[in-house]
């Protein structure tokens, strides 16, 4: 360096090129800018830490199965329950609100710890309840019992989903919709699976037939403990990534954030009270207007819940390609002519409408949830547990309110006051585009 400042770079003898002073200040640039392209392409192991591991999806997804399955046989049996315990319905919805508000309170409480301390074994112990809840289950002789019973289910979904849900997140590798659609996927399968199994082995055998499902629950512990390796391994991806897009975007105000979540909770209480009424009033609905047997009831509603599982897949790809809001408008309005039509048509038709009504509104709750996520990043467990706990506790609530209209009106008048609920999804124009803001 000489006396003004300036540096001479030394190139080999052989080198066909001449020797260039640069001042301090051009050399500092120059190395800035390296360093900046440098940090900018991905090393292999980023790289590598950002594919989809579809193993560790496809084995969620079928835990999800396997615990939904269990928890569908909850409704699946109210009318073997309400049959030989005597129950009325006021009885079956309260069986509900247990189930589903011992999970929806602890959801969120379960997300926001392992949000600060991950347990990758913890999916095993929560499946571990679930299995406690269906032994109960299977010998409960009293209104009381079966309320323990469910409350243990309850218990082991609380744990289930925020951190299943963590790690469909996880292993997505930033396709986040389409991998919470397939984690969602196997839970609606199983959901579906529930109402048929009963049909075949606890309907015509007795309640007791119920411990059979016990070795479900003992698979899905199996597959869990392989799951939590890898979790073990890999927390570092539940770390939310920064997107160089969003440093040139000032943040939404907290207060239209929590605004955009409070629409989507109103969201999730239109969904899932009326998915309340169908799940847990929809065969005692098709046997009184259409006298349709116990067996035959059933069948109808694996039809509805499979047509749900058909429909969940739907959501998350489609609100990646083009966009969650868009996903959110069709599936919670668009369902409302066809819950509309339901309680005025014959039997044929109810079973078509149901299958319509399963597909557009099933593909809601993925996107809702991911849109959730994206809102209040790093904080996966904490938002899924939220987003599932309002649901469960919706659902609860729900079917409470639902069976005390029931005793006091008719199922019938049930069903045409819950068609009116979709068209709460009119709220949905006053959520931000969170996606327009990024592209």
């Amino acid at each position: 360096m000489n006396g003004e400042g300036l540096r001479y770079v030394l190139l080999p003898a052989h080198s066909p090129f001449t020797i260039h002073p640069f001042t301090l200040h051009q050399l500092e640039l120059m190395e800035t800018e390296t360093k900046d392209t440098t940090a900018a392409i991905p090393s292999p192991a980023q790289d590598a830490a950002e594919k989809t591991v579809f193993s560790v999806l496809l084995a969620l997804s079928f835990s999800h199965l396997l615990n939904d399955t269990i928890q569908s046989l909850i409704p699946a049996i109210y009318p073997v329950v309400k049959d030989s315990l005597h129950i009325s319905f006021t009885q079956v919805g309260l069986i509900t609100l247990t189930f589903q508000m011992t999970a929806s309170i602890l959801q969120p409480l379960v997300g926001l710890y392992t949000d600060r301390h991950p347990q990758p074994y913890s999916l095993a112990i929560g499946m571990g309840f679930t299995l406690t809840g269906l032994i109960c289950l299977s010998l409960a002789h009293s209104f009381y019992i079966v309320l323990v019973a469910v409350a243990l289910v309850g218990m082991g979904s609380a744990v289930f989903h925020p951190e299943s849900s963590r790690l469909a997140y996880m292993a997505s590798g930033g396709r986040h919709g389409m991998a919470q659609s397939l984690f969602q996927l196997g839970g609606n399968a199983g959901s579906s699976l529930g109402p048929l199994l009963a049909a075949m082995i606890i309907v015509p055998f007795g309640q007791f037939n119920v411990i059979w499902f016990s070795l479900a629950a003992l698979l899905a512990i199996v597959v869990m403990l392989q799951i939590a390796g890898w979790y073990k391994q890999n927390r570092h991806r539940a770390k939310p990534k920064r997107r160089v897009a969003d440093d040139t975007l000032p943040a939404l105000p907290k207060a239209r954030v929590a605004f955009a979540l409070l629409v989507l909770l109103v969201l999730i209480f239109s969904k899932y009270f009326y998915m309340a009424s169908m799940t847990n009033y929809y065969t005692f609905y098709l046997i009184d207007k259409f006298h349709v047997t116990v067996q035959s009831a059933q069948v109808y509603l694996f039809i509805f819940l499979f047509s749900i599982a058909a429909g969940t897949f739907i959501g998350g790809p489609v609100g990646d390609r083009i966009g969650r809001k868009y996903v959110i408008w069709i599936s919670i309005l668009g369902v409302a002519p066809f819950t509309l039509l339901l309680p005025h048509v014959g039997l044929f038709w109810t079973a078509v409408l149901s299958v319509f009504i399963g597909v557009i509104l099933s593909s809601a709750f993925s996107a809702i949830l991911v849109y959730a996520q994206e809102l209040v990043p790093g904080k996966v467990g904490m938002i899924a547990g939220l987003f599932f706990g309002l649901a469960f506790g919706m659902a609860g609530i729900g079917s409470a309110v639902l069976g005390r209209l029931a005793d006091h009106t008719s199922i019938n008048y049930v069903f045409q006051v819950c068609a009116w609920l979709p068209l709460i999804g009119l709220l949905t124009g006053f959520l931000p585009d969170v996606e327009k803001r990024r592209r």
